[in-house]
């Protein structure tokens, strides 16, 4: 099974991601860089030339296509949760693990990253905030695994994702 990692922009999924999959011997998919290479254009070219709704359209049709491979560590972009499609695909294909990280240390970690195109506004943290509460009862309803993330190395994280994966798999075999 796949194993999807959701979550908002700064939460750490790719990161994370790339530790997990390490740790587990799985290959890692970040859809957003899979889907600049395809494309060959950075995310934020993409949102200016084809808006929200297409980079969206573009997201789901890529993440539908990597859910059609197995146990493999996918992030995914931080709106993927958007579409009631994409998590439907995510449960349906793996086990969704959200990232939940507190609004100060998502900001911490985007607030100088200029590739951020929803963040590209006047006031950038509130920006982030109201995404984070839109968002949030998404990611809660689409995630079987909750993994609290904060300033813990990508490391350790992975190590809890791990344990969080191992304790979910054993609790599914034994309800089954």
């Amino acid at each position: 099974m796949n194993i999807f990692l959701i979550g908002m922009m700064g939460a750490g999924k790719t990161t994370v991601g790339r530790a997990l999959a390490k740790r587990l011997g799985l290959p890692f998919i970040d859809t957003d860089r899979a889907l600049v290479e395809r494309t060959g254009a950075p995310i934020a070219t993409i949102f200016d030339l084809e808006g929200e709704g297409g980079f969206r359209r573009r997201e789901s049709a890529m993440l539908a296509e990597v859910s059609q491979g197995e146990d493999a560590v996918v992030a995914t972009g931080g709106g993927a949760v958007l579409a009631e499609e994409n998590r439907e695909v995510m449960r349906a294909h793996g086990t969704v693990v959200y990232l939940r990280a507190r609004l100060e240390f998502l900001w911490d970690r985007t607030k100088r990253d200029t590739n951020r195109p929803l963040l590209a506004t006047a006031d950038p943290r509130a920006t982030l905030a109201q995404i984070l509460e839109h968002r949030e009862p998404l990611y809660l309803a689409c995630a079987h695994l909750i993994v609290d993330t904060g300033t813990q190395s990508a490391a350790t994280l992975a190590g809890r994702v791990a344990t969080a994966l191992k304790r979910h798999e054993e609790a599914t075999r034994k309800s089954a």
